[in-house]
């Protein structure tokens, strides 16, 4: 039988450090690891009295084949962002030179100093990570003014109540954080709150520089990278700066995937753009959201920002992310998020209800 190390203060510090730097990953409700989650927030309709308070949600994970409504409410640190979010909290309260985390959002929280929101200068993006050496998370999501700073603690803002609001978390191995810096350089988001220790700045060079505001690096017009998830799964991330002045969806991501395109983004009258079928793949707007059962909401309703393969095409993706298909939103920095897991497609494909076709 192997003889057992004791355990003196310096193993037990040892051990304590080893559990520190493995553990960051999105949660699900449960508390459990997982390797990617996305969900989906439904809109609080005013035209039916039926109870809904604009805090339900569906949620689908890495361990799951199709989406499930939540018995949690956004609101509570019970729902899945409310466990994946206590991973910030506790390493804001350690003040742990070996965790980074990074929040931006182009409508910051109430009660942030900051100047005018929903600027050009910055990114129409919304996000957090949260990595440590050996691995962290992404989380990209449609919710303006979420979440709230570390010392506050976890919250859903109650302007997030209203239309749907989308999102994905995806657990990374630190090696790609490499790539995610140079991403975010393009994006140039909204950072209100960040804290990344100089361990790190070696290797990523752009995200301390965007934290501290004093970023002077000549970004590209747009990138596309790819990523792998700490478990394998592919994942194509999109990023364009202000200066590719053009609908991302049109000009370069149905073009770049070679597929048609279902597009769900906040369709504001007056601030739409209609279907486009001037290029080899076109790009249709989604007009209706069927949730599963019988009841449905319109793209009005939606802050959403997603898409998805037409039905019958060869190359099934799904991408989730910030921009919506607008004119103005031509001129945004941003990006999506793409992937091809067939659950993920099956999911999203379920919900469109029906889309607008070219003119």
């Amino acid at each position: 039988m192997a003889a057992r190390l004791p355990r003196t203060p310096l193993t037990l510090l040892f051990l304590g450090l080893f559990v520190e730097t493995t553990t960051i990953s999105c949660r699900n409700e449960e508390g459990d690891a997982v390797d990617w989650f996305v969900f989906y927030k439904l809109p609080k309709r005013r035209d039916r009295e039926n109870g809904e308070t604009g805090l339900e949600y569906l949620y689908l994970d890495s361990t799951t084949r199709s989406w499930r409504r939540s018995e949690q409410l956004m609101n509570v640190t019970r729902s899945v962002l409310g466990k994946t979010l206590q991973q910030l909290y506790k390493a804001y309260a350690s003040k742990s030179n070996n965790t980074a985390y990074l929040i931006y959002n182009d409508g910051v929280p109430n009660g942030v100093s900051m100047s005018v929101n929903y600027s050009r200068k910055h990114g129409h993006t919304k996000g957090l990570l949260l990595w440590n050496r050996v691995q962290g998370f992404w989380l990209i999501h449609s919710i303006p003014r979420f979440p709230p700073i570390p010392e506050e603690g976890y919250d859903y803002p109650p302007t997030g109540r209203r239309n749907g609001q989308t999102g994905i978390c995806i657990t990374f191995k630190y090696k790609q954080y490499k790539a995610i810096d140079a991403q975010l350089l393009i994006y140039n988001p909204k950072i209100y709150s960040c804290s990344i220790p100089a361990t790190f700045h070696r290797e990523l060079v752009h995200m301390p520089q965007l934290c501290a505001n004093s970023s002077s690096s000549k970004s590209p017009g747009r990138h596309l990278a790819t990523f792998q998830s700490a478990r394998g799964q592919t994942f194509l991330h999109f990023a364009k700066s202000t200066s590719f002045l053009d609908d991302i969806f049109t000009a370069w991501m149905a073009q770049r995937l070679k597929t048609h395109l279902l597009t769900e983004t906040w369709q504001r009258k007056t601030q739409e753009l209609p279907s486009n079928c001037s290029l080899p793949y076109h790009v249709y707007n989604v007009k209706a959201i069927k949730i599963p059962g019988k009841s449905y909401f319109s793209s009005h309703q939606d802050h959403a920002k997603w898409c998805i393969s037409i039905k019958g095409a060869k190359n099934l993706w799904t991408c989730i992310g910030d921009l919506n298909r607008s004119p103005y939103q031509a001129f945004r920095s941003g990006g999506f998020i793409c992937t091809q897991n067939r659950h993920i497609y099956q999911a999203f494909r379920r919900l469109v209800l029906y889309y607008e076709n070219c003119k």
